[in-house]
């Protein structure tokens, strides 16, 4: 199983995909570890105890991927790749979750990126993400990594277009052409022929080197 040290001098855990038997216990907790505020972005609304349970329980028998943050054991950031067939226009839609503690570390870049490998992976051309008009740290993110944002009834909801991604990230990168060493007996020639360009243009505005 893939585990991936996160690239950040602040936080400390792993990043890695929860099997299909981990999803329910490990999702279902750390979002019911989220603050109040938490849970309102995350599910654009306060959701009680009840709903998360259902919810995880779905999440662990649909199909969605799970890729998780984890320190100390314990998941403490969450990215959810729903796949296409749980949504009405078949588009895979993504959601994000980290917990206080966990903020501010770079962990949701981390997990931005695993899961839009993920989705590459499997050939999906776009994403859509939902989020609450309130929060601002998601939006910025989504922004960061190509959606588009519209806000309507409270949310925003936007999409990132995969291809385009892929495309820019394969390509080639322009070369530069060789710079030739620059000698002694060159500079000097080039700084010759400066002055007499120099000259050459202040006689023709005086209308010293034009023909009578």
């Amino acid at each position: 199983m893939n585990h991936d040290s996160i690239s950040s001098t602040s936080a400390r855990g792993t990043v890695r995909t929860l099997s299909q038997q981990e999803e329910l216990p490990l999702l279902r907790d750390h979002l019911l570890r989220l603050d109040r505020t938490s849970r309102h972005d995350r599910f654009h609304g306060f959701i009680d105890d009840s709903f998360i349970r259902r919810y995880a329980e779905r999440c662990a028998n649909d199909g969605t991927v799970i890729i998780a943050y984890f320190e100390d054991g314990m998941v403490r950031g969450a990215a959810e790749l729903h796949p296409p067939e749980q949504s009405p226009d078949a588009q895979p839609e993504i959601a994000f979750s980290v917990e206080r503690s966990a903020r501010r570390k770079g962990v949701g870049s981390t997990l931005f990126r695993k899961l839009i490998t993920e989705a590459h992976a499997k050939g999906y051309g776009s994403l859509r993400i939902t989020t609450g008009a309130q929060n601002d740290a998601m939006r910025a993110l989504a922004t960061k990594f190509g959606a588009q944002l519209t806000f309507r009834h409270g949310e925003s909801t936007g999409s990132i277009d995969l291809t385009e991604q892929h495309q820019l990230k394969q390509a080639p990168a322009t070369a530069s052409p060789p710079i030739a060493p620059v000698t002694p007996i060159a500079a000097a020639r080039a700084i010759v022929d400066m002055n007499r360009a120099y000259w050459r243009m202040v006689m023709q505005m005086s209308g010293w080197g034009r023909a009578a």
